[in-house]
């Protein structure tokens, strides 16, 4: 796979599966990394089977695998065999990266402890994920996503109210842990080109959601407030979230006294004295909204926007996925890359989230390739091995 990202030449071996391991794999191979993914020959990775919606002859593609699984090669192997095993070494020989997201103690049976792997191949950066950690009294666990958003707390921040815990709409727990260990694999990356050797990154879905509660985590370790879920509203900064207008929803932040200042000019029924200050409307939100929704009752969501607009007050709509991806915004930005599949032909995937500088390529690579089919690249890669010899 060519590529002219900036981690062209890093090669990592991914034997994670799932998504947060290969979210953060990813998320290398979008930089430019060339990504080999481990799979075994028996079904492959577990969202190959995670659906539907299925595309393809047969319904056989699971559009769950291809959302995590682009910029990657596919080798099948079975790990548990001599031959497998070998294969696995060699590449552990020559990778720069290795991640893994197996339970603590897997990857010892099958051979490859950590010291085994730096045995191996001293200058290799391990990134391994679990659930809940590495160690600790349920290091063991195993790691789900929405179990893991109720255990670390971010279903009790989400949702109507406290009665009605709600996980957030996609895995988010995974793709954050799949963030902050690709984050911490270009750290180790670049702390390797002083020391020459590499080192492993842990983190955990636990980890990763813990280290986004942000101003919510503050308010229970230093304010001692326990934090629930407030629905569409901030819980800081009031009016902040949905309202209902003549013919449908939007979202707005006044998030200073002066947008408040402009808003009230704009809306001069909301001008009253119990809606004075920020602390006075978080203590009157429910007022606060019916209020604004009353008052946007009377305006069409096309001619509100740019009312909006104009006094400066940040504003949108509550758009569908059809309409993001439609939208010429989205477009402009690379969100979308045009692949071609082994089997499905030319398709379009959500892109990386990344450019540099005027690089017209998401990521920075000239070329995205599509998520492999299973076993695709498996003769290649021993050739290329073999080559290595």
């Amino acid at each position: 796979m060519g590529s002219n990202g900036p981690l062209d030449g890093v090669l990592v071996v991914d034997l994670s599966r799932a998504l947060a391991g290969p979210h953060a794999a990813m998320m290398l191979g979008d930089l430019g990394a060339r990504v080999i993914k481990i799979e075994n020959p028996s079904g492959g990775d577990d969202t190959r089977s995670w659906g539907p919606p299925f595309v393809g002859p047969d319904d056989s593609i699971s559009t769950y695998f291809l959302s995590c699984n682009r910029n990657k090669e596919s080798v099948a192997l079975d790990l548990k065999s001599p031959d497998g095993a070998d294969v696995l070494r060699r590449l552990v020989e020559r990778a720069d990266v290795l991640v893994e997201n197996f339970r603590p103690g897997v990857l010892d049976r099958l051979g490859f402890s950590v010291e085994r792997l730096h045995e191996l191949n001293p200058r290799l950066v391990i990134l391994s994920i679990t659930g809940f950690g590495h160690d600790g009294p349920e290091g063991q666990r195993s790691g789900y996503d929405q179990i893991a958003q109720g255990e670390a707390g971010l279903m009790s921040l989400t949702g109507p109210s406290a009665d009605d815990p709600t996980r957030v709409g996609v895995p988010i727990g995974d793709l954050l842990a799949g963030m902050y260990g690709a984050y911490g694999v270009v750290a180790a990356l670049h702390e390797r080109n002083e020391t020459g050797r590499g080192k492993v990154v842990r983190t955990s879905l636990l980890a990763a959601i813990v280290g986004v509660h942000a101003f919510q985590g503050t308010r229970y370790t230093v304010a001692h407030e326990v934090p629930h879920a407030s629905g569409n509203h901030h819980p800081s900064i009031a009016p902040y979230g949905l309202f209902h207008c003549a013919d449908g929803s939007l979202q707005i932040s006044v998030g200073s006294e002066a947008l408040w200042r402009r808003f009230i000019a704009a809306f001069p029924s909301l001008d009253r004295p119990e809606f004075a200050t920020n602390p006075q409307r978080v203590r009157a939100r429910d007022e606060v909204v019916s209020a604004v929704d009353a008052v946007f009752a009377h305006y069409p969501l096309a001619e509100l926007l740019p009312m909006l607009a104009e006094i400066g007050v940040p504003a949108g709509e509550v758009r569908t996925l059809d309409r993001v991806y439609d939208w010429d915004q989205t477009r402009s930005q690379g969100l979308l890359v045009d692949v071609d599949h082994s089997v499905l032909g030319s398709i379009t995937l959500p892109g990386p989230p990344l450019r540099f500088d005027s690089n017209q390529f998401a990521g920075g690579r000239a070329v995205n390739e599509a998520p492999p089919t299973l076993g695709q690249h498996t003769d290649a890669v021993l050739a290329w091995l073999d080559g290595k010899e």
